[in-house]
This record gives C-alpha cells, sequence and structure tokens, in this order.
C-alpha cells in the first residue's frame, strides 16, 4: 500500500495536452493488491517520465463525461451524464476488493471531504457527486457495493453493470481496464488505472486528472476550487 506524506512540498500544477495525456493514463494500469514488484513498475515509470509528482494535472482539452448508464447499490439504473449534469463531479474506477489503492483512493477523498465540510457552508458541498464506478462487476453487486461504501462515505455513489460497458466508458478517459483474472494462489486481482477524474460543473468535461498518490491534503486544498469548477 502506497502512504501519504504530509510534509510533502507544494507541486506546481502543469497543463498537459488531453491527447497525451490519455497516452499516458493507458500506461498507468495497476494490479491492486497484486503485491509484486512488476505491477506497480509501469506507475513509476510514467510518473517519472510526465513530471507527475505532484497531486493535479489540469487538462488544456476536458475529457467528455463517459456515457454511462449502469446501476447503482440500490439496483436503479443511473444515468452518469443525466445525474451528475452541472454538478461537481469525482469519477474513479476500482473494485471493493482490493487491498490497497482502491480503498486508500476512496478514503482520501472521503475524508478531504469531510475536512473542508468543517470550513464550507453545507449548499457548497451538497451538489458535489463523487462516483465509484467497480472493474470488477461479478463480484460488486449493488449489495456488495453499498456495503463497502457505507464504511467509506455513504454519499458516495457505487455503479455497476456489463463489464464491457464500464471498460467502454473507462477507455473514454484513457483510463485503461483488464477483466479481473484469477492467479495460482486463488486470489482474484483486476488491473485497472488508477486516475480519479474531476469534472466541472461548468460544462461537465473532465478538466483535472489526480494520481494514486494524491493525498487527504491534495484533494481538501483543490475541493474549493473543483466546487466552483476552477482550475486548482
Amino acid at each position: 500500500m502506497r502512504t501519504n506524506s504530509s510534509n510533502r512540498p507544494n507541486r506546481p500544477k502543469k497543463t498537459y495536452a488531453a491527447a497525451a495525456l490519455v497516452a499516458v493514463a493507458a500506461l498507468t494500469l495497476s494490479a491492486c493488491g497484486s503485491g509484486g514488484d512488476d505491477a506497480n513498475a509501469p506507475v513509476a515509470e510514467v510518473s517519472a517520465e510526465s513530471g507527475s509528482a505532484k497531486a493535479a494535472t489540469v487538462l488544456d482539452k476536458p475529457f467528455e463525461k463517459p456515457d454511462l448508464v449502469l446501476t447503482d447499490t440500490h439496483g436503479k439504473s443511473y444515468d452518469l451524464r443525466k445525474e451528475t449534469k452541472g454538478k461537481p463531479t469525482l469519477v474513479y474506477f476500482g473494485y471493493t476488493n482490493c487491498p490497497d489503492i482502491c480503498p486508500l483512493t476512496m478514503n482520501n477523498i472521503a475524508v478531504a471531504k469531510k475536512e473542508v465540510s468543517k470550513k464550507l457552508p453545507k449548499s457548497e458541498l451538497a451538489n458535489l457527486r463523487i462516483v465509484f464506478v467497480t472493474t470488477d462487476p461479478e463480484r460488486d453487486t449493488p449489495k456488495a457495493l453499498g456495503e463497502w461504501l457505507k464504511g467509506i462515505d455513504p454519499d458516495v455513489v457505487g455503479l455497476t453493470g456489463s463489464f464491457d460497458t464500464i471498460q467502454a466508458g473507462a477507455r473514454t478517459l484513457g483510463i485503461s481496464i483488464e477483466p479481473p483474472k484469477k492467479g495460482k494462489d486463488g486470489k482474484v486481482t483486476s488491473m485497472h488505472g488508477t486516475q480519479v477524474i474531476a469534472f466541472s460543473p461548468k460544462n461537465d468535461g473532465g478538466y483535472v486528472l489526480y494520481g494514486e498518490d494524491a493525498t487527504v491534503e491534495d484533494y481538501a486544498k483543490d475541493l474549493p476550487k473543483l466546487l466552483k469548477g476552477e482550475k486548482p
């Protein structure tokens, strides 16, 4: 598991072309909980090449919000574009059986949200949508997703559905996902990109990308601006 560093110095935020980010994001594929150094190597290599030691990468050309209609934790149809239209939205693809990166990322966002809620009026956070899309839909049923997210933040929208549909939606954001596979040890792992994409409430474009090393402090510092659709 990657740990947070509260003493990490402030990092400059650079602007990258969206096309370049698609190539970078497609390489950032990690096997959550695989425990193998090889699985994490691509992440380190991409970070070094792209200068992604910073938390936020601002895109000069925002990603279009995926046209995804999936099933939420209540078993109801959820149209991502319709339900999050005009709302500040954070989207992450992962799975509940991941022992490290996925829960760490979601907990970081949840804790940051709680910290920000102490400083901002409730009305400013009311429109925030945090969406967790499973990359392991066979095991992540609506019930399983609901129980897992309840321990992190019950307000997070958990979505599941057809793997092909989810994979196609992630691909539009440059996020690679592979079908879950069972290893020789019997454990099932899901290979997936670990980026969090922030969508603006102004135009619904995905204009900010966060890597797996983003901390609670990073999200807490940026959220007030993301809520308004401003560059962090």
